[in-house]
Formats: C-alpha cells, structure tokens, sequence
C-alpha cells in the first residue's frame, strides 16, 4: 500500500450503513474540508462500503472494495487494511460488507473529540469533533429517522450539525447509496450519488440537492410512462415531481402538458406563458422532444406552445 506523507486531513464525521430491508447500502459525511466526498466515501453494489477520514489513507477506499470483492468479512478487511498501513493510529475508518456486517477503527493518534459507534448494519465515526456527542447523536438519529436509506444517513448528518459537528465548522459534504447487489448495468447501480464541495451550509444543500434527485427520478419515470401509454402512473409520478420541485421549471412545463392532456386549456396556457418567459428555450425543447416521440405529437398541445412563447 502506497506510503503517502501528504496525505490529506479529513476531520470529519460520516456514517456507513445497509438498509435491511432493500439491500441498499450508503454512506454520507460532513467536514470543514473542500470536496469530501472525493475522500472519504467509496461503495460498490453488491460488495460494500468504505468511509476513510482522519489523517486520511484514500487507498483505503479501493483497497477495501477489493478485500470485499474477494468475499472477506468486514472485520478482516479492515484488519488486512490496517496491518497493511505505515501509520494506523492516524487512521480512522469504517467497512461496511454486503451481508452488513460493520467493522471501525479510530487511531489512537486522531485528534479529539474522536471516536466511532457500531449498531446493526451502520457505525458512525468523527473526529476533531465539538465534543464527545456528535457521533452517538448520528446513529440515534439514524435508528430512529423513517423513509429510505438516503433520507436516514441525512438525518444522521443533521443531528451530527445539531451536535456541534467539527469544530472548524463546515464546508462540504456528500452522500452515496447503491444496490444491494450489483447489476450488469453499473452505472445505474448508484442510486444517490450527491457531493457539495463548498457551501456555507453543506448539509441543509445536500438535503436540496436529494429532494431534487428524487424530483429528477420521479420526473423520468413520468416521461416513461407518458410514452408508453401509462397514464394513471405518469400522473401519479407528475404528482411527486411536481410536490418535490414545485419550482423546477422542466418539471412545471410536464405539468402544463399534463393540464392541457386534461382538457384544462387556459390553465395550461398560463403556466406555458410564464415558464417560457423565465426559460424561452424550453417552448422548442417541447418542439423537439414532441417530434421525437417523447411528449404528445397533439396540434393543438403545439398550437398552444407556440402562443404561449410569443
């Protein structure tokens, strides 16, 4: 393993965790470093997850993937990582294996407030921290929040903030959740993979940023069932898009298209009007994905747009 005397000062906080009931598995952080999430978090579907902090060794990440590739437990790969490594007690980390298995290290070299917590199938881990709360404070929060797994590691951050968080103060922050098994599809296998790289408030962004993912996802699988003739499904997920992004103008424009779908003609017309004069591009992008079979190939939907743009 690579012997790096620059490597990097992650003082942070950052929960690993698997959701019993989906297989998923996640990892999300929080530090007064710029883009954490190129540091600390690694997963993989259907392997497992790494969080790397501290006196960061970044080898841990891929390093440990590898060890639970090959089928080894969480507890012996962290042992193999760190036998392996020139400076241990500098070391903070936590291995997550696909079975849920948990498995954390804190150096006795890592500075105060420092110090991680295992439950089933998640451990929380910090460092430089306010004070000795912050991490029993995550995994609290995490055993007691509800929806998904995303939503739980979020609720970990926040509490960790709540806590008194590093003592820095904040700057970044990410979240990554993928499969419980992997696919021959890998790209779609990372179902979260959000990063705030410097905010002034990095973790109540990255609540922004997950709402609008699920936003995102909501909305594509509008446009699937739209095309594929769907429709009580297609209104159901417009629905959620438009309750998560009510100001995400893409999403309003499938709404307008929905209203005019529904006979509701002026109601369509005015919301066109008003989106096409923030986003005048968008009245040809309702041209151009009509003509490619993506929204309703309608006259009077196209008559309507081309009103409403003027």
């Amino acid at each position: 393993m690579r012997n790096d005397r620059h490597q990097p000062i992650v003082a942070t906080y950052s929960i690993i965790a698997r959701d019993r009931a989906t297989g998923q598995m996640g990892v999300a952080v929080q530090s007064c470093y710029f883009g954490v999430g190129t540091i600390v978090p690694w997963a993989e579907a259907g392997v497992g997850v790494v969080a790397t902090q501290a006196f960061a060794n970044a080898d841990f990440g891929p390093e440990g993937l590898r060890l639970l590739r090959t089928g080894l437990a969480a507890a012996d790969a962290l042992a193999r990582l760190l036998e392996r490594d020139p400076d241990p007690e500098r070391r903070q980390v936590a291995i997550l294996d696909a079975r849920g298995g948990v498995a954390a290290h804190t150096g006795r070299r890592c500075i105060d407030a420092a110090g991680d917590l295992t439950g089933d199938g998640v451990s929380t881990q910090a460092n430089m921290m306010a004070d000795r709360t912050v991490w029993p404070a995550m995994l609290d929060a995490y055993e007691r929040a509800g929806g998904d797994l995303a939503a739980r590691l979020l609720a970990a951050l926040e509490a960790a903030e709540a806590a008194g968080g590093d003592i820095r103060g904040r700057q970044s922050a990410a979240l990554l959740v993928v499969g419980g098994r992997s696919s021959d599809a890998p790209w779609r296998d990372r179902l979260f993979d959000l990063r705030v790289d410097d905010h002034p408030s990095p973790v109540a962004e990255l609540g922004r940023l997950l709402r609008l993912r699920r936003a995102q996802h909501a909305h594509a699988g509008f446009l699937d069932a739209v095309t594929t003739g769907r429709t009580d499904e297609a209104l159901r997920l417009l629905e959620e898009a438009l309750r998560l992004a009510p100001d995400l103008d893409e999403v309003r424009l499938s709404g307008a298209v929905a209203a005019y779908m529904q006979g509701q003609r002026e109601e369509a017309r005015s919301a066109l009007h008003g989106i096409f004069a923030r986003k005048p591009g968008l009245a040809e992008w309702v041209v151009r994905m009509a003509a490619a079979g993506m929204l309703p190939t309608d006259a009077g939907l196209l008559e309507l747009v081309s009103a409403a743009r003027s």
